[in-house]
């Protein structure tokens, strides 16, 4: 009995141990992709985004852009856009030709671009490191992340960082079953963007519909 003991004290402390290599292994690699992007005036990408719903047998995908400068952002897919300057968001969908005007809220329960290439994940998750994977072709470091509020929508993300440490992709697992896979490419840093690209100027949209929800 006491060998059996001493055994299971042993794996308990082994198990205790590689889950301190995996955090601190995670932390490294988060912390230099925060510190890499936080360097950066500004940047540019492409994505394509894959969604499969609970009961869904096959995924629909779209592709897009993005822009980023500080705390502000602008997502192109499709049809719709979503702008940010920091203070405001505009949601804009150009085949009804309405925008929709909201104040940013950066702890709402959602994943945005700038929340990606920053340093909000120790105050926001707990983290493991998932090992050395292929993703979308490439080598990458595999990061889990699990929201400590359960008021986040999504229980788990996977993120893919290439060797470089910077943000290749990742996943999205959805309390309701729902599943999202995004690849980053294209990626420019120190883009030369302007601040009007953070602003929707309704003069450049005629009659469009604004919906304010402020």
């Amino acid at each position: 009995m006491k060998k059996l003991i001493l055994l299971a004290a042993l794996a308990i402390s082994m198990v205790a141990d590689t889950a301190m290599a995996q955090d601190a292994k995670a932390k490294a690699i988060l912390d230099a992709a925060s510190k890499k992007m936080n360097g950066l005036k500004s940047l540019k990408a492409n994505f394509s985004l894959s969604v499969k719903g609970a009961n869904a047998k096959t995924a629909q995908s779209k592709k897009g852009s993005f822009m980023m400068k500080g705390v502000k952002y602008r997502v192109t897919m499709g049809d719709q856009e979503i702008i940010c300057d920091g203070k405001t968001q505009w949601t804009f969908v150009k085949q009804s030709n309405e925008v929709q005007v909201s104040n940013y809220n950066p702890s709402e329960a959602t994943v945005s671009p700038t929340k990606l290439f920053t340093n909000f994940y120790d105050k926001e998750y707990t983290y493991t490191y998932g090992g050395s994977k292929t993703f979308a072709g490439k080598s990458v470091n595999i990061i889990e992340m699990v929201p400590k509020s359960s008021a986040k929508q999504f229980k788990k993300v996977l993120l893919a960082f290439d060797k470089s440490n910077t943000i290749t992709g990742g996943e999205v697992f959805e309390k309701n079953g729902n599943q999202y896979h995004y690849e980053v490419s294209g990626f420019t840093p120190n883009a030369a963007v302007t601040d009007a690209s953070f602003i929707f100027d309704t003069k450049k949209h005629p009659g469009v519909e604004v919906v304010d929800l402020r």
